[in-house]
């Protein structure tokens, strides 16, 4: 009956991000060190990838990351809208601050 084992993500050539602790709007959002650490992780690898597109686009690079697109769409994904999580969260946040 241990506790169960914390995922955490180390960067590939072993530098760890800065972690900086953020102040936390209400009192049930709780993260972690790790938590922190693991998204920072996934938010700067996510860039990367966006810089190496960016480049490979330009013509910079001749390998890298290769972007995804389907030869032949979904028929019933053609009224598809993918939401704004940014605008999303606002809303909730607005909606939170006007209760």
């Amino acid at each position: 009956s241990s506790p169960p084992q914390k995922l955490v993500f180390n960067r590939v050539n072993g530098k760890r991000p800065q972690v900086l602790l953020q102040q936390v709007s209400a009192p049930e959002e709780c993260y972690t060190l790790a938590h922190e650490e693991n998204v920072r992780f996934v938010y700067e690898a996510w860039q990367q990838v966006e810089q190496q597109l960016d480049g490979s686009r330009s013509g910079e690079s001749a390998c890298g990351p290769v972007q995804y697109i389907e030869k032949t769409p979904n028929p019933k994904l053609k009224d598809f809208v993918p939401i704004d999580l940014e605008e999303w969260w606002a809303k909730q946040f607005l909606a939170e601050v006007q209760n």
